[in-house]
């Protein structure tokens, strides 16, 4: 289902007339292609490298062209730097005819910033060790010329939730930029940043598809067989038989048809329907089927497996999504707690800083009061004057006391010298006079 829409995006630009350097036109895409895609047009201003002037009826809208797909949403907000916090959204489109890039609609908060970011971004290499460059144009006006339903959309999907899905909190441009990933989901810059992958977060929709493959000897595109042992991708024997070669010369005998999925076994020269690892060696055997139908009546080898493995598969298949689940349940508990404590830490210093400012409003309204804190203030002041006073007091006092102590030990000494002394003068003059009167 197609409708003819004239809506425009990227917020409140308006159509302006076309001046004589506007004459690129761009066709883009978004939306998840199995799902539903809408198509638009943009016009752009040329590039002109001869002129350092820059379009006279420029918007603060710029288009960001042919960004390499390997790079992922959160390199290209690193890439930006400092202007990230200029920007109120962003929009992926996908570049039509080109699968290896997409492009980015950038709205800035104001004219300065978006020229600024024209000068330092147009030209430049988006790494060192690439030779990609950022390729930055003024765009005039954008519209969506139509809408291509693959599916049918549920109602839910077809509202626009006004919330991030990482953070839950509300989007709003005004406090901080929003990003619309190519598959139309929407998500804090800040919140888009931190996400490495380059799949979106909601619908896991990735742009980058992945590389055709090739014989890894003759680089043959056609007819290839990968080796379920080691992953080997040779061609087939109608090619140079490098599958074949590789199972002579390894013993690998099992290898995988790319184009139909199924399993050929070289040593029994046919294709296995299933293989299973055995328990005593480890190694892929081919798993007997059992059919429970009459020839006429079975269309496949579907319904010919065991009834007790079949179970075993299907409780395998539980447990894993059941592990999976609790996983990743645990991982979004976890995120979810340290983002609740960093709030909670913000609500904290919020309220401390503001009880201060109370304090100090009430104090600086109230004189009474600012008189009592000089007071108070000089009181504590003085207090602490006296105690340092006292405690050296104490200290002298504790000094001094130890000196008198040792005084009177060396009097007490003196004193018993002297007492001695006189006693032995004593004895020698009764001798003296004893000696005398004989």
């Amino acid at each position: 289902m197609v409708e003819e829409v004239s809506e425009r995006v990227m917020g409140d630009c308006s159509t302006s007339s076309m001046s004589s350097n506007l004459s690129e036109v761009f066709h883009f895409s978004s939306g998840n292609p199995r799902i539903e895609e809408t198509r638009g047009i943009m016009h752009l201003f040329s590039n002109n490298h001869l002129s350092s002037h820059l379009p006279v009826d420029r918007k603060p809208l710029l288009c960001v062209l042919f960004v390499p797909n390997h790079m992922t949403y959160a390199d290209f907000c690193q890439f930006c730097g400092s202007f990230i916090q200029h920007m109120l959204e962003m929009r992926i489109v996908r570049n039509d005819g080109m699968e290896d890039c997409y492009s980015i609609l950038i709205r800035f908060d104001e004219q300065k910033a978006a020229d600024t970011f024209h000068k330092h971004f147009n030209g430049r290499k988006f790494s060192s060790l690439e030779e990609e460059t950022c390729n930055v144009l003024f765009a005039a006006d954008v519209h969506y010329t139509g809408s291509i339903e693959h599916t049918q959309s549920t109602p839910a999907s077809s509202t626009e939730q006004p919330f991030c899905a990482v953070c839950l909190e509300r989007l709003d441009q005004d406090t901080s930029g929003i990003l619309t990933t190519i598959c139309n989901h929407s998500f804090h810059c800040s919140c888009i940043s931190k996400w490495t992958d380059s799949s979106c977060p909601v619908c896991r929709y990735c742009q980058q598809q992945p590389g055709n493959s090739t014989c890894s000897v003759c680089q043959s595109p056609e007819n290839l067989w990968m080796c379920v042992i080691c992953g080997f991708v040779g061609c087939g024997r109608y090619k140079e038989a490098h599958a074949t070669r590789h199972w002579k010369e390894t013993q690998h005998c099992y290898a995988l048809e790319l184009e139909t999925r199924r399993v050929w076994d070289y040593a029994g020269d046919n294709y296995v329907h299933r293989l299973i690892q055995s328990k005593t060696d480890g190694k892929l055997v081919e798993l007997n089927h059992h059919c429970h139908h009459d020839n006429d009546g079975c269309c496949g080898c579907e319904c010919g497996a065991d009834p007790e493995f079949s179970e075993t598969i299907l409780n395998s298949k539980v447990e894993a999504i059941v592990n999976e689940y609790n996983e990743l349940l645990t991982s979004q508990l976890e995120d979810q707690k340290m983002y609740f404590e960093s709030l909670l830490q913000e609500v904290e210093e919020e309220i401390a800083r503001e009880t201060k400012e109370a304090v100090e409003k009430a104090l600086c309204q109230n004189p009474r009061l600012t008189k009592l804190k000089v007071r108070l203030d000089k009181c504590i002041e003085e207090k602490k004057f006296h105690d340092d006073i006292s405690d050296n007091l104490t200290r002298n006092k504790e000094i001094w006391e130890a000196k008198i102590l040792e005084i009177e030990e060396r009097e007490k000494r003196a004193l018993k010298m002297k007492d001695e002394k006189i006693s032995e003068l004593e004895e020698e003059i009764a001798t003296l006079m004893a000696s005398i009167e004989t």
